[in-house]
């Protein structure tokens, strides 16, 4: 398995966005958060959750985004797991989401995102955002308009969880490492 500081490389070879190296960390973190609580390696699913947009400004269409990405990442020696999770991300793919890493990083990616745009503005970014409030920004069709409400409900349906954990669950996840987000503490 590559190590985090390998994979973060990658990362930013590929990605010069700041926002989008952002989101790679907040989704890494929660993927980090779902491994420890499913008692699995939380390197290889921060991994996972770090490289999941790693070529999207590379490739930023279906099927490229994330195809040709999964290519890079085999010819790296990344594990097919990571890479299946990777690809699972991304509906149009129609790969299954079969593992517990897939259902968590397809679960995660699109909240994670929304959960940091609702802390950028909050005067205390998420040290005290809650669920509810989370809840009430999602049906703000303005609010973060490019992230996918029809995703997040589909991903804690897939994972099984009410969407109230996921939110709180995501949340906490992200609170560690809020200042590298970005975020006010």
């Amino acid at each position: 398995m590559k190590t985090r500081e390998e994979a973060l490389s990658l990362l930013h070879e590929y990605t010069k966005s700041d926002s989008l190296r952002k989101h790679a960390l907040a989704v890494e973190a929660a993927m980090r958060a779902y491994a420890k609580k499913f008692g699995e390696d939380p390197e290889k699913w921060g991994i996972a959750g770090l490289l999941h947009d790693f070529d999207y400004e590379m490739h930023p269409t279906v099927p490229d985004h994330p195809m040709k990405g999964s290519e890079i990442l085999k010819d790296q020696g990344y594990p097919e797991d990571v890479r299946q999770a990777i690809l699972g991300h991304v509906p149009p793919i129609n790969v299954p989401r079969e593992s517990p890493m897939a259902k968590s990083l397809f679960a995660s990616d699109e909240l994670a995102g929304f959960i940091v745009a609702c802390g950028m503005v909050r005067p205390n970014g998420i040290a005290d955002l809650g669920a509810s409030s989370v809840k009430k920004k999602m049906k703000d069709k303005a609010f973060a308009r490019g992230v996918s409400r029809e995703d997040i409900h589909q991903g804690v349906e897939e994972l099984g969880v009410p969407l109230d954990e996921h939110i709180t669950f995501l949340i906490e996840a992200l609170k560690p490492v809020s200042s590298e987000l970005g975020l006010r503490q």
